[in-house]
């Protein structure tokens, strides 16, 4: 999985974690999924801020990131990096592209195609249930390993796809057991790289004009045109 679709998941992960911020008593974890479910069918739209975390588990080295995210329902997605370097990933109504500016470099997507090939996409057109797609556990060895990292405050979730990809066979999701708010998600994949994001400034059901979800390369744009090879 490259990192377009790592990171397209883990702003999924994030956007389906229900936010019912009256909530008073702890949302048991075993009905979080259904309560992911229903966040799903029920978000319109969806802008946020993001820092972002991929670590090499060979190296050891971390690279940071960080950002601002759109979301507008059907299965429109913005996800802008600025910082440390530039980065575009735009999925609109047909075609989904990757731009990285410095390189002069735009990679396009049949949006069609990815959601039939790609699970971390079935999310998108609203074709997912976490439930059938994932193995949900709410224990699982190490799991006080990774409550200890993220805070004994949040509830943790391991959900293993149940279709795996090289760039993602493990996922977890800290969440919030008073509110349902999710604070963190992280995607493990094949060698053990990490790929972390944090949402902040969260803003749910705003006006979004359309013309975000398209993109035009620049003049002088190479482009790699992966429609006709889905």
């Amino acid at each position: 999985m490259s990192r377009f679709f790592a990171a397209l998941f883990a702003m999924v992960s994030l956007l389906l974690v229900p936010a019912f911020t009256g909530a008073v008593e702890a949302i048991p974890p075993q009905d979080l999924p259904d309560l992911i479910q229903k966040r799903y069918e029920t978000l319109k739209t969806f802008r946020a801020d993001f820092t972002q975390e991929l670590t090499n588990v060979a190296s050891g080295e971390v690279e940071k990131r960080e950002g601002k995210i759109w979301f507008r329902q059907p299965s429109q997605v913005r996800w802008e990096t600025t910082a440390p370097e530039k980065e575009l990933l735009v999925v609109g109504p047909k075609f989904a592209w990757d731009y990285i500016p410095d390189e002069e470099l735009a990679i396009k997507y049949g949006v069609t195609a990815l959601l039939d090939s790609k699970t971390i996409l079935r999310f998108l057109s609203g074709q997912a249930n976490i439930k059938e797609d994932f193995v949900v556990r709410t224990e699982w060895p190490g799991a006080d390993e990774v409550r200890s990292r993220w805070g004994k405050d949040l509830t943790v979730l391991q959900l293993v796809p149940k279709e795996a990809e090289p760039g993602m066979v493990l996922a977890f999701v800290g969440v919030e057991p008073a509110t349902g708010l999710l604070r963190q998600v992280m995607i493990v994949d094949f060698y053990g790289n990490g790929n972390e994001v944090k949402l902040s400034n969260v803003e749910i059901d705003v006006d979004l004009a359309k013309d975000m979800f398209s993109f035009t390369p620049p003049e002088g744009t190479q482009v790699e045109d992966n429609t006709q090879g889905l």
